[in-house]
């Protein structure tokens, strides 16, 4: 039986120590996967390592574990890429960051632009970014990663502008370039990435990225879904300049 990863906010873990987790995590050990006092296992905190436990005490809604071994694990993509994601519908965002997580993105920014079919108060953003906070937890769980990627706060297009790294790129079916024609990357710096939402980026901003030298790739002739292009451009870079 594989071992379950769990995360904990809990900030400082040491071997020997022991861990009351929190009702979710506690909840999904003994209720759905149904541990025992005497299981194994894995909790992370984002700080690289992975902490080997054995359940201790299992209550009405906590679990207690004793930490009995740290172990460095690092399984960070070479490349530090920023996905700048125009808000999808649905569960399409859920997606673009579970399998983002998962092929090794650091950064992620929702992107409000003009074709966004999502509109929310400020209130409804904020209960939107805690679940995408969880989706990025739960992926993490899943993948190994022991350092959980950025999740910076809902972005207005003209907002996020001047964020743009030094190597920028976003996705128009009609460009010219791929990204095997790119000349030069150097992999020690950030990578931007653009992807608009179902609608795609506006004529507008189009230009507006093209000002600042952010440069327009396509992948293939034929027109992808906004959920699978982004998805498709890191793993075209991972092949290209990462650890695929």
């Amino acid at each position: 039986m594989r071992i379950p990863r769990i995360y904990t906010a809990e900030t400082q873990l040491n071997a020997g120590q022991a861990v009351e987790l929190d009702k979710e995590p506690s909840n999904h050990l003994s209720r759905v996967l149904r541990l025992k006092t005497g299981n194994d296992v894995i909790l992370f905190n984002g700080d690289g390592n992975n902490y080997h436990a054995e359940i201790i005490e299992i209550e009405r809604n906590t679990v207690s574990v004793h930490v009995k071994q740290v172990e460095i694990s690092n399984l960070e993509s070479p490349l530090h890429i920023h996905l700048y994601q125009g808000v999808s519908r649905g569960d399409k965002m859920d997606l673009t960051l579970q399998k983002g997580v998962e092929l090794g993105i650091k950064e992620f920014t929702p992107l409000l632009t003009e074709r966004c079919g999502v509109k929310l108060d400020a209130k409804r953003w904020q209960k939107k970014l805690q679940h995408w906070h969880k989706v990025i937890q739960s992926a993490c769980e899943q993948c190994g990663r022991t350092t959980l990627p950025q999740l910076n706060p809902v972005m207005n297009f003209q907002e996020a502008l001047p964020h743009l790294s030094q190597q920028s790129f976003f996705l128009h079916p009609e460009a010219k370039a791929h990204f095997k024609t790119v000349q030069t990357i150097d992999t020690s710096m950030p990578i931007s990435l653009w992807v608009g939402p179902e609608g795609g980026f506006s004529e507008a901003e189009i230009e507006q990225v093209m000002a600042n030298n952010c440069q327009p790739v396509q992948l293939g002739p034929r027109i992808l879904r906004t959920e699978t292009a982004a998805l498709a451009a890191v793993s075209a870079m991972n092949t290209l300049w990462g650890d695929f």
